[in-house]
Formats: C-alpha cells, structure tokens, sequence
C-alpha cells in the first residue's frame, strides 16, 4: 500500500538518524495511512487516508 493520502497529499519524509557520536544514516517517517470505506463523489469507494484527515472530518466514512 502507498503511504500517501489521498485527500490532503502527506507521504512519506526522509531525514537522517544521528547517533550520539554524530554518525547519520538515512531514516524515513510515514504517516498514518488508513484503507476506509468513504462517499466520494456520491459513490462508495475505498480509498487510502491519513488519520488527520478522518479526524477533521475531511472524509465522509460509510458505514
């Protein structure tokens, strides 16, 4: 599954850990992407969403 939502667009971010001795290697963060059941566009489909986006109420879930 791809970690990118497809309502606002977040995907994954890369950085660097860095150690103690200040030694970096190469890291990523992905968002909290949930498969939901959604009304979009009047129609019910299963699309990929991050957890802000349900929560702000971006996506009408179906039940």
């Amino acid at each position: 599954m791809a970690s990118l939502c497809e309502v606002c667009g977040k995907g994954e971010l890369s950085g660097n850990n860095v150690s103690h001795s200040h030694l970096k290697t190469k890291r990523s963060w992905k968002p909290n992407i949930q498969r939901v059941r959604a009304v979009v566009e009047g129609e019910i489909k299963r699309v990929n969403v991050c957890t802000r986006c349900l929560r702000t109420g971006k996506v009408e879930r179906a039940l």
